[in-house]
């Protein structure tokens, strides 16, 4: 049928849960391919209102299969207090896989991160100090923990011991606070262990059977394309790529098999944490877009960074994705604004620039030249379908299709479900 990526074309936070929680109505999977608890999605649907940070967004639906893919780390302890607040509330989570290939956050990944940004001081990167990065760097460096090691107490032991050993002599000597206990950790992911086997498996051979039949696949990514490790404003980024091409690395799917790529952009940008970010708005506008849409992080809870839509960011993240179609959301929160400012271009050292510099030196110098279109005055979120929309709304949405050179198959103008327009989608 089809397999549809959706990731994130800003900074993160643009909306992703909610295109991810309609798409799967009809869905039959839906995979969680990178990041880990640093990313956040807000679902609301009849059932409540949920934070889910590692959980797939499709676990509403008992049809579809959700699976957390190797491409992600996992902190256990986040992960089983996800699966308890669902089922509390009466969401069956028995059909949620976990890769048995994806990574754990340990105690000294959390630990080492909030030292790391203690030490980096006034050039703190703003990590949500969950313990992300250094799980990926682990990863790397082959010296992690996988969630399947976790099934058997002799191979977990054997993993954490000299891994801890290392971890504490880099805790004693350099950050000067005290050891991390061997005997508590493993007993305490002994018991995650225990609570998280039925959930772990080999998730590759599911995937698989599932694209030979034929299933509608929703991958979902986290974070957002600016915050890419290579692409993004390099040191301010993630640990993984959100791009939609991590996918192959993040399940194992080939990258032949997707048939759609759908970029989530808010009709603003927001950011959290330090770095770039040259449309930012420091006044009143910017202060009035936060408390419209309550700017503050899922995760953190932290006040997001505001400002106008800057399409040349946009540009690089619809290119590098590869998007075939664009959500556009949040577009409500514009009602009442007299108009509306888009940046098209670049002003640097006196030239004229439409593409977004590699180096944050030169990007901090950059500043945006806008384009200005009307607003509208009267409330949108009961809009229906395109047609409802006032005449601005649609000036604004044909200029984003033409600056971007990618088709807005989704408006979003409003929190719930039932508040997104399809505009000629080729999804069910």
């Amino acid at each position: 049928m089809a397999v549809v990526t959706v990731v994130g074309g800003q900074w993160g936070d643009e909306g992703k849960g909610k295109i991810v929680d309609i798409l799967a109505e009809k869905a039959n999977m839906v995979i969680r391919f990178s990041g880990g608890d640093n990313a956040g999605h807000t679902i609301i649907n009849p059932q409540g209102k949920f934070s889910l940070h590692l959980v797939p967004s499709g676990i509403f639906y008992p049809q579809v299969t959700g699976i957390i893919s190797n491409g992600v780390v996992i902190n256990p302890a986040v992960l089983l207090e996800e699966i308890d607040n669902l089922e509390s509330h009466g969401v069956d989570t028995s059909h949620l896989l976990v890769s048995d290939r994806a990574h754990l956050i340990m105690p000294y990944h959390t630990l080492m991160d909030s030292l790391e940004e203690q030490r980096r001081g006034e050039g703190s990167i703003g990590t949500t100090k969950r313990g992300i990065g250094p799980a990926f760097a682990d990863k790397v460096s082959r010296t992690g923990i996988r969630i399947g090691d976790l099934r058997n107490k002799d191979v977990l032991l054997s993993r954490l011991r000299p891994a801890l050993e290392f971890k504490n002599a880099i805790l004693t000597k350099i950050y000067e606070v005290p050891p991390l206990s061997l005997e508590k950790i493993y007993q305490e992911y002994c018991r995650y262990g225990e609570r998280l086997s039925p959930y772990i498996i080999e998730t590759l051979p599911i995937i698989n059977s599932a694209v030979k039949r034929g299933d509608f696949i929703i991958l979902e990514g986290a974070q957002g394309a600016l915050l890419d490790t290579d692409f993004g404003t390099y040191p301010y980024v993630t640990s993984s790529s959100p791009l939609s091409g991590a996918v192959t690395a993040g399940t194992g799917l080939s990258p032949r098999e997707a048939t759609e790529i759908i970029g989530v952009f808010k009709a603003y940008v927001t950011r959290v944490g330090s770095g770039p970010m040259p449309t930012e708005l420091k006044d009143e506008i910017g202060e009035l877009i936060r408390e419209k849409a309550h700017e503050y992080g899922t995760t953190t809870g932290r006040p997001r960074r505001c400002g106008w839509f800057d399409a040349v960011a946009g540009r690089l993240s619809t290119q590098l994705n590869g998007l075939t179609s664009i959500a556009l959301t949040h577009i409500d929160i514009y009602d009442g604004f007299p108009s509306i400012k888009i940046c098209t271009s670049y002003k640097l050292n006196g030239d004229i620039i439409d593409y977004f510099p590699s180096d944050i030196s030169l990007l901090e110098k950059c500043q945006p030249i806008y384009e200005e279109l009307p607003g509208w005055q009267e409330p949108i979120s009961k809009a229906v379908n395109f047609t409802q929309l006032p005449a601005q709304a649609h000036r604004l949405i044909a200029r984003l299709e033409e600056l971007l050179s990618c088709s807005i198959n989704f408006v979003s103008v409003g929190p719930n479900r039932t508040q997104l327009i399809k505009v000629n989608s080729p999804l069910p």
